[in-house]
């Protein structure tokens, strides 16, 4: 025993069979330099048609081949960890550090409170110490509904924690559980208690959703706590003092399940709006519950979930502890990310949003080379790390040895009236380090990755932990719309010179396009094989491929000209909310894996204008082959491989215009979107012959 107590709490491998990558690698890099040479000495002379163009897409190739050097970079030493958490109970049981864990929700609507208590009540049955466990729900819609919720859960709770503890069910969000589970019928015992858990689950949920379905808290349900009394003084969701409820005080001895043992902390918090001051969405929300969780219970250490985004491993929890605990290196972790992982993926994933090859080797990439990025959610952060604490060796390895100095004795009653201040819009006009040196950043949809790159920047070091049993399961994006406004947070140039009659790349006879064949054939190959040996389909890899091309063009697009317009003072960041649920006819034609286009945006015409110019210029470019009846030249010769890379974006482009003129369904384009996008198109192969 003396032995294993000197044994590290994880473990870090590299990568297996990392040398036929880097091999492979050093010849594509060796395939791209022969490309630049063959551009550069073929620059057309100034009387030649496409000069311009030629130049245009050789400087598109250098960014594309320092876009691909970074990913080389990232991905050639990856790394891989495994924690040992029967190492962690067998020194610091007794001695765990205490976990805030926060949820963040915005819209009751948007995200149902009934999904939200299910993330609730997932992270409250951790496999930990309950007294050491602290859930705080941020409400940023200041919704009645949602603290309604959150009420039914905190009674529920009683019976849902002593289950999946006596049981050790996985998962431990109750929709999650009883979706997947089969009633135990072997296990009388066990039988008897899930049929009478699975009732009273069916019957808070269906109590929340009539009440959301309403849209109001019936005098009744307001009487039922004290909290309720709060919404008497709310003007709207945008205007309201801060609400500050301690549903449950794990400090209080009455506070315990129907066994008797002690519930987490459960404290439900909508920080105060007013129209005068900007809320900064999602970062405001988390500097809030920091400064309002300091207050109440100060965990040194902080989860952080979306609301969609439900535990599905109890012992998640002392994974991440395992890395904080550590004697070794344990001083060193600013924070601990998760992957993000979805359930209710298509087979061929329609909308490319399982994100298997980015979580399974570039995340690790970063992992080898200094610590992956802050994503948002499913992460564990150092409190001081988050709070601008520059990292210091022998600082941070005397307070690791502390985690459980600190001690809050207030009653519930005391800590909600002196901490609501902490949520006030004025509190951060007076310490204006939150958003900038404190806290998360402002000033930027993005301010996880900003957040991240901040810890980074203060010394501390960060770890990816990819365990087998995924630590949260989220929702994906059920629409097109949906999955590319989240990503708001090729280039057409050889198609339209094709239908001009300029050649851009090497004749097919020429040597000179060995390295185009080359670099073209094995990059996508190996990016098949990648996304093959992750679980995914060929389909599915096909259906990736699209949809980085609609980002790429669309999304990425829109997210540079609204930082274009912010910089110059023409407009403000903003944080879009995407939908968490969907209606009947929306689902059924997701689970058919028919693309969604059925509402008018811009993102939409892009999209369809720049399939239509690909058909518009293969149907121009085969044409003047065919009046010519120059078909060898067309076969072998100077624009091969022209017609090759639009034949291509109009094959992948199908589901686009299947959209546009042969669905009648209520996800069609929409007829607008179809007529703008037909009159850009045909403007834009005008202005190329012309």
């Amino acid at each position: 025993m003396e032995k294993n107590y000197h044994l590290p709490l994880y473990a870090t491998k590299s990568a297996k069979a990392r040398i036929p990558f880097q091999l492979f690698a050093l010849s594509l890099f060796v395939g791209v330099c022969f490309i630049f040479v063959y551009r550069v000495s073929n620059i057309p002379s100034e009387e030649e048609a496409g000069r311009w163009a030629w130049i245009g897409l050789f400087l598109s190739e250098l960014w594309f081949c320092l876009y691909w050097f970074i990913t080389v970079i990232v991905r050639w030493n990856p790394i891989y960890r495994c924690t040992f958490k029967d190492r962690l109970s067998l020194r610091y049981e007794e001695a765990l550090p205490g976990i805030d864990i926060f949820v963040c929700t915005a819209d009751p609507m948007i995200e149902p409170p009934a999904m939200v208590i299910n993330t609730v009540l997932s992270v409250m049955a951790y496999d930990y110490p309950p007294q050491k466990l602290n859930v705080y729900l941020s409400d940023d819609g200041g919704s009645d509904l949602t603290f309604y919720a959150m009420v039914e859960a905190s009674s529920f709770s009683k019976i849902w924690l002593p289950f999946c503890k006596k049981f050790k069910v996985e998962p431990r969000s109750p929709e999650a559980y009883f979706r997947t589970a089969v009633e135990p019928l072997e296990d009388h015992v066990m039988a008897k208690e899930w049929s009478s858990i699975m009732k009273s689950y069916e019957g808070m949920k269906k109590r929340i959703e009539t009440t959301t379905k309403l849209g109001q808290i019936s005098e009744e349900i307001r009487k039922q706590h004290k909290g309720f009394r709060e919404w008497n003084l709310v003007a709207s969701r945008r205007d309201h003092q801060t609400i500050l409820q301690i549903l449950i005080d794990g400090k209080d001895p009455k506070a315990v399940d129907i066994e008797g043992q002690p519930l987490p902390t459960l404290v439900y918090l909508a920080r105060e709006k007013t129209p005068q001051y900007h809320h900064n969405f999602k970062a405001g929300a988390m500097n809030a519950l920091i400064r309002v969780s300091s207050r109440i219970s100060n965990s040194p250490i902080i989860l952080n979930l979306d609301c969609d985004m439900y535990s599905n491993n109890s012992e998640s929890v002392r994974d991440a502890v395992c890395f904080y605990m550590d004697e070794e290196k344990g001083h060193e972790v600013g924070f601990v990310q998760f992957p993000q992982s979805f359930e209710n993926i298509t087979k061929n994933d329609v909308y490319g949003s399982s994100l298997n090859a980015i979580m399974g080797v570039e995340i690790p990439g970063f992992d080898g080379n200094g610590g992956p990025l802050f994503i948002g959610t499913g992460c564990f952060h150092r409190r001081n790390a988050l709070c601008g604490q520059k990292y210091s060796d022998q600082e941070c390895k005397a307070n690791s040895k502390g985690w459980n100095d600190i001690k809050i004795e207030e009653s519930a009653s005391v800590l909600e009236d002196t901490s609501k201040v902490l949520a006030n819009c004025t509190y951060e006009e007076k310490y204006t380090q939150w958003g900038n040196e404190v806290g998360l950043k402002y000033g930027c949809p993005v301010e996880d990755v900003l957040s991240g790159l901040a810890v980074h920047c203060r010394g501390w070091r960060s770890i990816y932990f990819n365990p087998e049993r995924k630590g949260f399961i989220g929702l994906p994006p059920s629409t097109l719309l949906q999955s590319l406004v989240q990503h708001k947070r090729w280039s057409e140039v050889p198609s339209l010179c094709l239908l001009r009659g300029i050649s851009l790349f090497p004749k097919i006879s020429s040597a000179w396009v060995l390295p185009f064949a080359f670099v073209i054939i094995f990059h996508r190959a190996y990016s098949l094989g990648e996304f093959l040996w992750f679980g995914g389909t060929v389909q599915g890899w096909w259906n990736d491929q699209r949809m980085w091309l609609f980002r790429r063009i669309s999304s990425y697009i829109f997210g540079f000209l609204d930082y274009i317009l912010k910089l110059v003072g023409f407009s403000k960041s903003a944080f879009v909310v995407t939908e968490k649920v969907a209606d009947d006819d929306v689902s059924e034609r997701y689970e058919q894996e028919l693309m969604e286009f059925g509402a008018s945006s811009p993102m939409f015409t892009i999209i369809a204008t720049i399939a239509l110019v690909n058909a518009f210029c293969l149907v121009g470019g085969m044409k003047k082959a065919v009046i010519r009846m120059d078909v060898q030249s067309l076969v072998s010769e100077q624009f091969t491989l022209q017609i090759l890379l639009c034949a291509l974006l109009v094959l992948i482009n199908l589901p686009v215009y299947q959209g546009l003129f042969l669905r009648k369904d209520k996800g069609r384009m929409p007829t607008s979107v179809t007529q703008r996008s037909v009159m850009f198109a045909l403007l834009a192969c005008a202005l190329a012959m012309y």
